[in-house]
This record gives structure tokens, C-alpha cells and sequence, in this order.
């Protein structure tokens, strides 16, 4: 069973963009790494708040992709723009569409 989790964060008023930016430029080498799908998307129900979607092929491929060279630039470059509210739900997926 493939591992899943959907987290939110909030950014500092007028950064949300940029973080935007900066999870969707870190993609490049995620298939290779174990991700079956990366999603990342804006609130609709306020201007701070980003979803990220994920599934990765098992939780230890999840684990090791955030010591890569570009997971770990990204997160440290989005980290000042950030409120340090985190949410995250981590589960077993079954399937679905896309997958």
C-alpha cells in the first residue's frame, strides 16, 4: 500500500506566491525518488494557506526525498516566508484517479 499525506502551512501576508514557486520548482527529480503524485494548492477560503497533496510509493521514499539537494533549498528558502502553522494527515491510500 502506498503512503499518502496532505499537509497545509500558512505564509507571512504577500509570500504565498513565492512559496508556491518555490514547492512546485523542487518537482524535478520527485518521480524518481518514489512520488506518484505531488500536488500543491492554493485556499480558497484565505490568502495565506497552501495544501500539498501527496503519494509516495512507500513512507521511506517520502523520508529520503527531503534530503535532496533541491527539497532541501526549497525549504529553506520558503521557511522565512512561513507562519509555522502545520497541518498534516498521513495515511494509506487504496487508490484513486491518477494513480
Amino acid at each position: 500500500m502506498s503512503y499518502g499525506c496532505i499537509a497545509s502551512m500558512k505564509t507571512r501576508p504577500g509570500c504565498r506566491e513565492e512559496v508556491v514557486s518555490l514547492l512546485l520548482s523542487a518537482t524535478d527529480g520527485l518521480r524518481s525518488a518514489g512520488c506518484d503524485l505531488y500536488l500543491v494548492g492554493r485556499s480558497d477560503d484565505d490568502e495565506t494557506t497552501i495544501w500539498v497533496t501527496e503519494v509516495w510509493r512507500t513512507r521511506e521514499h517520502h523520508d529520503a526525498s527531503l534530503e535532496l539537494p533541491e527539497a532541501k533549498d526549497a525549504i529553506g528558502r520558503a521557511m522565512p516566508m512561513l507562519t509555522g502553522e502545520f497541518t498534516k494527515q498521513e495515511m494509506s491510500v487504496a487508490g484513486g484517479l491518477g494513480l
